[in-house]
């Protein structure tokens, strides 16, 4: 990611973060449950819960990103909690479908292709450490 994508990424998130985590929440994983309906089984906690825990997240992370580095070892963490769960390599392709889809919803006007494309690479960057990581935890676990 380049500097002017993280500078993007914050200043549209500021946009969603001033919103409702619950209304955003519902729009993100009612995208998910419609694109695989399958994974609604994963999910013990109540969506609202799970939609302000994705925010805090999500805050914490574009909070970080130009230190990346410093981000990295939470990310494993949350990936190894993620392969406790259930998830497998191929979900993190429908979260990432879900969260652009539901960023377009959220901006309305804001969101073009600059903006698509900056959030498309850093979840990019952060799937791939999170599938490198879970990968080598279901690995461990199969030996």
């Amino acid at each position: 990611m380049t500097q002017k994508q993280i500078e993007l990424i914050r200043s549209t998130w500021s946009q969603v973060a001033i919103l409702n985590p619950v209304d955003v929440g519902e729009l993100f994983y009612g995208r998910i449950f419609e694109i695989a309906p399958q994974v609604r089984s994963m999910f013990h906690s109540p969506i609202p819960e799970q939609s302000k825990k994705l925010f805090a997240m999500l805050n914490y992370i574009i909070g970080k990103l130009d230190k990346l580095d410093d981000i990295l070892y939470e990310v494993a963490k949350l990936a190894q909690r993620h392969v406790i769960y259930g998830v497998k390599p191929d979900h993190y392709a429908v979260v990432g479908q879900a969260l652009l889809w539901t960023l377009e919803k959220g901006l309305g006007e804001s969101w073009n292709n600059d903006a698509r494309e900056a959030w498309y690479n850093c979840y990019q960057v952060l799937s791939a450490a999170m599938i490198n990581t879970s990968e080598v935890k279901e690995q461990h676990a199969a030996a």
